[in-house]
């Protein structure tokens, strides 16, 4: 009982430190339209996460994971993901000819879904820990890229130029290639190192929400 009160604290933590960031970071952004289309997964989220933490309560892992994904998501779309601060000083300490905040965002695309993923597969079908659920974990995750990259696409066909900033190619023609890229690397890499910790969580939840 007291590991539970200690799960329904941090969880309800996380929740109000997501919300007042997605406040903080809607003050004053660089584009508010930008800021809109960057955070909207958050907007979209954390009610639904809200909403099932009792009848479909996560793991604390995936919770952590996606806390750090919306923090990820809410300062590109405070700044842009072209003029984030932090991918300025990489971009400095590294000489690189770009900022690479966007590509932290989609690795954290491919690594954090991917656990999501893998986690609702292993409770509502019959999917267990081994081949076929990385292999098909690794497909969902592929297959939300693509389709944000749709959306991408999208957005860009129907507003022209005031997409510029949401899309964040900065000239790079090869820019959807190396999003998918790198949401692929992000989900193989988060089920080489999490898969057993993730385990060991799942069979710890409640018998009643396991499936």
């Amino acid at each position: 009982m007291g590991m539970s009160r200690v799960i329904h604290y941090e969880k309800t933590v996380l929740a109000s430190l997501t919300l007042l960031a997605l406040v903080a970071s809607g003050m004053h952004p660089f584009d508010r339209l930008t800021w809109f289309l960057e955070t909207s997964p958050v907007m979209l989220g954390l009610p639904l996460l809200m909403a099932t933490r009792r009848r479909f309560p996560l793991t604390p892992l995936v919770y952590r994971l996606l806390f750090i994904h919306g923090l990820i998501l809410m300062l590109g779309g405070a700044y842009t993901y072209a003029r984030v601060p932090l991918g300025f000083w990489v971009q400095d300490a590294f000489e690189l000819t770009r900022n690479h905040y966007d590509r932290l965002g989609h690795l954290a695309q491919g690594f954090i879904p991917a656990m999501l993923t893998r986690e609702i597969l292993i409770r509502t079908t019959p999917l267990r820990s081994g081949g076929w659920l990385f292999f098909l974990t690794t497909c969902v995750v592929l297959a939300f890229s693509a389709s944000y990259e749709f959306i991408e696409w999208g957005t860009a066909l129907l507003m022209g130029g005031e997409a510029d900033a949401f899309l964040a190619t900065q000239g790079d023609v090869w820019d959807t290639q190396w999003d998918m890229f790198l949401a692929l690397l992000g989900a193989l890499v988060a089920q080489s190192l999490l898969s057993h910790q993730h385990d060991r969580q799942l069979a710890r939840l409640p018998s009643g929400s396991a499936a």
